[in-house]
């Protein structure tokens, strides 16, 4: 195929980044529906691009490989396998409805409009962070990889600090304060983790002479590329480090509650289930790939940081008063139990984290962005000034109950698949941690029901008796995730189908083979 795909789907939302940001002020309809008509045109190369993806064919295929920095072994290298491929699509899917579900959150206000810049930026941006994660699943360049990695901290800053949470505007006069440190701590987080990343980089290239993911790969699997032993572990540190911050697992956690909590629900969307996933990927496509030796000698390490987040998450999520946080401590924990089943070094585990990636962004963006359509009728982000939704917004509330049951992987909605498959991976191997990470599913269901019960249920308070219900852009937003949730929940197979041997071959890189079961099946 001569026609450059992968290329395409990073260059368009790169192309209408651009444009819309070039959009005069007065015209800022214009450049909504261009970001929107944008996104639409992005997530129909995805889908080519998962139409022609086999996932019985090559490791990596739809391949570009350009020379760029010759004299530093540098290429314009891309490619995608079944788990880039599957959280390329995933992008491609949810920004349309991230960008429909902040249709108005960057209207200038009456008052105190100075704090917001012009609305075609908030767009333009959205589209440059979609630009900059998707060529980030599909880069096979250890270093193109690493300049989109690092790349995408700028415009996820300025759309934290200088568009956050409408819920603070006019009312709490250290709102604007709130947002800088936010925006603050997620980029300093952000590039400490990029800079002992990019010494790792250096070091690469110094013990393997070029950045090809591929062929570093492939001369370590025959033995013509020996790292010693000191070497490889400190590299995947490096590596590791960042991915850890990006994902984020405990204790390299703590930007993200700040992060979530003062963006608006869109952004946090963009945060939690689309640029997040770039960490959690990685671990899968550069430390297992690159590192195998390393990362199995992490393991037991990492897991017991995985559990650690899983329960730690789990705990804080039951205790907050901020809905928006709450989230954000619920996926702290889910990330963990992605990173568990990454490092379970089982084809379940694995498959399940990879299924979790996808299920976690759609289930993570239903509830969240129904719990910003809340907010802004109320204005307020505390638990305690809700009571008696449903009442008044039944179909609101409906669909906030659905978002809250996916987060708590009941069965019959999407996660419960890909949570399953993650404790079924680890408890094969590492029983003890399998078993304590059982306990982040009773938590789950102890924040998110007594969420639903403050918030929708009981007596109707006056703040919220005239609140209206979800209104057809709204509806439009919320329903395809809705069935998406419902559908994989009940037939995961178009996803694992293309994942598994994707996951095949990481067990391959790792030399893992899954334990036997202890009683043989009876014939």
């Amino acid at each position: 195929m001569s026609f450059p795909l992968l290329t395409a789907t990073a260059v368009l939302p790169t192309i209408g980044a651009i444009a819309t940001a070039a959009v005069p002020a007065a015209r800022r309809t214009a450049a909504k529906w261009l970001a929107l008509l944008v996104s639409i045109a992005t997530l129909a190369l995805a889908i080519v691009v998962l139409v022609r993806f086999d996932p019985d064919g090559a490791r990596y295929q739809l391949t570009e490989s350009h020379a760029w920095i010759a004299d530093f072994g540098v290429r314009y290298e891309l490619g995608v396998d079944g788990i880039g491929v599957a959280l390329l699509a995933l992008t491609a899917l949810l920004i349309p409805f991230i960008i429909l579900a902040g249709w108005h959150d960057a209207d200038p206000l009456e008052t105190g409009s100075r704090r917001w810049r012009p609305t075609q930026g908030f767009f333009a941006l959205i589209l440059a962070v979609e630009a900059m994660v998707i060529i980030s699943f599909e880069a096979t360049d250890v270093f193109l990889f690493y300049i989109f990695f690092e790349a995408m901290l700028i415009p996820m800053y300025f759309l934290i600090g200088g568009f956050g949470d409408r819920a603070h505007a006019g009312t709490d006069e250290n709102a604007a304060a709130q947002r800088s440190y936010a925006a603050v701590k997620f980029l300093l987080y952000n590039l400490v983790g990029g800079l002992i990343m990019l010494a790792a980089v250096i070091g690469l290239y110094v013990v393997a002479g070029n950045f090809s993911l591929q062929e570093i790969a492939e001369a370590r699997a025959n033995g013509t590329l020996d790292m010693a032993t000191n070497t490889e572990r400190w590299l995947f540190l490096g590596f590791f480090f960042a991915f850890a911050v990006k994902a984020p697992l405990w204790p390299l956690h703590t930007w993200l509650p700040n992060a979530m909590g003062e963006a608006t629900a869109p952004v946090a969307v963009l945060i939690t289930a689309v640029v997040d996933k770039v960490g959690t990927f990685a671990m899968l496509r550069f430390c297992l790939q690159l590192f195998p030796e390393a990362s199995k000698w992490a393991t037991p390490a990492i897991l017991v940081l995985a559990v650690i987040s899983i329960i730690y998450g789990a705990l804080l999520a039951v205790g907050q008063r901020d809905i928006k946080r709450l989230v954000a401590y619920a996926s702290i924990s889910h990330f963990g139990f992605i990173i568990m089943g990454i490092f379970a070094m089982t084809s379940q585990g694995q498959s399940g984290a990879t299924l979790y990636m996808v299920n976690h962004g759609i289930s993570t963006a239903a509830l969240m962005l129904v719990a910003g359509f809340l907010i802004s009728r109320r204005g307020s982000r505390l638990i305690a000034d809700y009571g008696g939704v449903q009442k008044v917004a039944p179909v609101l509330a409906g669909t906030f109950l659905i978002g809250g049951l996916a987060t708590l992987s009941l069965p019959g909605l999407a996660p419960f698949v890909s949570e399953f498959l993650v404790l079924v991976g680890t408890f094969a191997r590492y029983p003890a941690i399998g078993i304590i990470a059982t306990f982040g599913i009773v938590l789950a269901a102890l924040y998110t029901l007594v969420l639903y019960q403050r918030t929708m249920t009981g007596p109707v308070k006056p703040e919220v008796s005239a609140m209206p219900d979800l209104r057809v852009r709204e509806l439009v937003v919320v329903a395809p995730l809705v069935v998406l949730l419902i559908f994989l929940g009940v037939y995961p197979k178009p996803v694992t189908d293309i994942v598994n041997p994707a996951v095949k071959s990481t067990m391959s890189d790792v030399h893992k083979k899954d334990p036997k079961p202890e009683v043989e099946a009876a014939k």
